[in-house]
């Protein structure tokens, strides 16, 4: 029987090539060219000053919100509905994630109901852009700016997601990207900062390097981090980001064929893409409605046994047991978050896969359906 992962990178004989030139040189560690070159070229393609790459994307929204001093007491607001990095990260620094709602098709963070949630305490608003689709940046680019508020973008999910022409992570303050093995492109584990403010970028660099001092090595004036990349990922990273194009149009292709396949089948719902965006489609996530016959838990059930590899979507965080215990959320509801949760999964996706599995996939699915 096939077996067909949820994503696998695709990797060419330029990642080899880079990678090896890192070890016939000996710059595998956290200094070296391809560092450098990987921050340079990334931050330019986002249309962004600075880029300081980092161990993951979790530190990346960690440097970034130490760097905007944000410190217990205050809050940042951020979508429910996203990975707990986003959460955990505030967390770290002491301050209190605030939660927000969904909207209906996107699945990302409702611009609308941003407002009501801020204080007196509130410093800064986080998107995330989920899944590839970028949020609609203008009410809340319009909300930072009446409220005097830091935007960070959280973007680990959008390389090269375009929003009114505009690249994903090039709206705020800040904004963080994750290259995890089953981002559009990889390094394996990294993370990189960007920023228009030379002051942010400075100071990240500081911080992700254990705040060493910058007159005597070891003089610390503060509690710094091992952030760093390695040259050795930095290398991966850049070979993928030289091909980033070519690895986004295979996604998006990807994601026509699957819609194209599965637009008559009923009781599911497809992603969409709004207009005036360029969703890459990271996941091609879709909702499993009561019409279809089977629920969620279900069809991925069968399909495992059919050897597709398939992921819920992420449980929201106000349901997380680990924030209730800590005492960081309330009763509130998020109905469209919690709903999505239920119903929501995704289908491989990664730039590796074939046609013959996608329509493998789509044929498992409607063969699924009509057996029930």
């Amino acid at each position: 029987m096939r077996r067909i992962p949820v994503c696998i990178p695709s990797l060419g004989k330029k990642e080899y090539s880079y990678i090896l030139d890192c070890l016939r040189t000996n710059w595998i560690s956290s200094s070296g060219r391809y560092i450098n070159l990987f921050e340079e070229k990334f931050s330019q393609y986002c249309g962004r000053a600075y880029g300081i790459a980092t161990t993951n994307g979790t530190s990346a929204l960690h440097l970034t919100l130490l760097a905007l001093k944000i410190v217990p007491g205050d809050e940042v607001i951020m979508p429910t509905f996203t990975i707990a990095s986003t959460a955990f990260a505030v967390i770290y620094c002491g301050a209190k994630p605030v939660f927000v709602d969904s909207e209906v098709d996107t699945w990302n963070m409702d611009p609308s109901l941003i407002e009501s949630k801020i204080t007196k305490r509130t410093k800064a608003i986080m998107p995330v852009h989920i899944y590839g689709h970028p949020c609609e940046m203008t009410p809340i680019m319009a909300l930072a700016r009446k409220y005097g508020l830091a935007v960070i973008e959280d973007a680990a999910e959008a390389h090269g997601a375009e929003y009114m022409g505009q690249k994903a992570g090039s709206f705020g303050k800040v904004s963080c990207f994750s290259f995890y093995g089953n981002k559009i492109i990889t390094s394996g584990e990294g993370g990189m900062v960007l920023t228009d403010d030379k002051r942010i970028a400075q100071r990240c660099r500081r911080l992700k390097n254990m705040s060493f001092g910058q007159k005597i090595r070891y003089r610390h004036e503060e509690i710094g981090f091992n952030y760093r990349m390695t040259n050795l990922q930095a290398a991966l990273g850049l070979a993928q980001f030289e091909n980033i194009e070519t690895l986004i149009k295979k996604r998006r292709a990807d994601a026509l064929l699957y819609n194209r396949l599965l637009s008559e089948t009923k009781g599911l719902t497809l992603p969409v893409e709004r207009p005036n965006t360029r969703n890459v489609y990271w996941m091609y996530a879709l909702l499993v409605n009561k019409d279809f016959g089977l629920s969620r838990n279900e069809l991925m059930n069968r399909l495992k046994r059919r050897g597709i590899a398939t992921r819920t979507f992420f449980i929201p965080m106000h349901q997380q047991p680990i924030l209730r215990k800590l005492r960081l959320i309330s009763k509130e509801r998020f109905p469209v978050a919690e709903d999505s949760a239920k119903r929501g999964l995704y289908l491989p996706s990664g730039s590796g896969l074939e046609r013959r599995e996608i329509e493998y996939i789509c044929d498992c699915i409607k063969r699924t359906r009509r057996t029930t």
